[in-house]
């Protein structure tokens, strides 16, 4: 008997391709002379294969792993706080987390209007170490994708969201960024993601074991300003993955300890062991 929900798998993994045919299908309405049943057609069923996602991994028991970065950070985008954590259950990132360094004490809740492209090594968080979560072998390395501006203003996260959203077109490369994806065995895999051009210190076929350093933050692929992006998944490809949950096993939370450089709201205070809450901060 085959893997139940493999076809969601199979249609998931190819949603570049029904991206594609979206827009090709507007296009093809719009300018061209194509009768408008079937434009139409091809704009309502490649829209509905890009919904298709891998079958959902949330009734799983968390998996416990240690923190792939030391010292003190924020987490953003926490499945603590909601799930998917990021919106979208898209590239297995149903309980992902993203960590970077608290703002300083004092920084005030705000996005200026203009502005807001500076050079990645203005920010603490870029080129701190990654560190690997649990024993494993290594499966796949991408380390030459260029570390861009950061997008920290109105203007910068329009440009983002117009310009660099296309890079959905061009598939999980181009929006995970540098990436390494670790294999733990038992059909779990880590995903570490928008590493700094050049610092990967791993080949596919290494065997790391925890605590291994994999690389250095960075800013390439779809990113607002350098941090780790950090999965487990059900699959070494994000497209034919989900999302699994997971804790951190060696960190500790201080109850109280938040980061109100991120938003005006009174951020969560209430602790989740082994998963802070979006804008809590964490030790490791």
């Amino acid at each position: 008997m085959g893997e139940t929900g493999a076809w969601r798998r199979v249609v998931s993994s190819l949603f570049p391709l029904w991206a594609w045919l979206f827009l090709l299908g507007i296009a093809a309405g719009l300018l061209l002379d194509v009768p408008i049943g079937l434009s139409s057609l091809v704009v309502l069923v490649s829209f509905a294969l890009c919904l298709v996602r891998p079958p959902k991994q949330d009734h799983r028991e968390p998996l416990q792993v240690a923190s792939p970065v030391r010292g003190t950070w924020t987490v953003v985008h926490s499945p603590a706080s909601s799930v998917p954590s990021h919106g979208v259950r898209g590239y297995g990132q149903s309980h992902a987390v993203d960590l970077i360094h608290p703002r300083p004490e004092g920084t005030k809740a705000e996005y200026p209007v203009f502005g807001g492209f500076e050079r990645p090594e203005e920010f603490s968080s870029f080129g701190e170490p990654i560190h690997a979560v649990a024993d494993g072998t290594v499966v796949r390395v991408v380390d030459g994708r260029r570390d861009h501006l950061s997008r920290t203003s109105w203007l910068a996260f329009a440009y983002m969201m117009v310009i660099d959203g296309l890079r959905d077109l061009g598939g999980p490369g181009a929006v995970i960024g540098n990436r390494v994806v670790v294999d733990h065995g038992d059909g779990t895999y880590a995903l570490y993601a928008h590493v700094r051009r050049g610092t990967a210190t791993v080949r596919v076929g290494d065997r790391v074991a925890a605590g291994d350093v994999l690389g250095q933050v960075g800013n390439s692929g779809n990113t607002s300003e350098p941090h780790l992006h950090f999965q487990l998944m059900d699959r070494a490809q994000p497209l034919r993955a989900a999302g699994l949950p997971m804790r951190f096993g060696d960190i500790a939370q201080t109850p109280g300890a938040v980061d109100r450089g991120w938003t005006t709201k009174e951020p969560e205070t209430e602790i989740e062991p082994g998963m802070p809450a979006n804008f809590q901060v964490f030790q490791a």
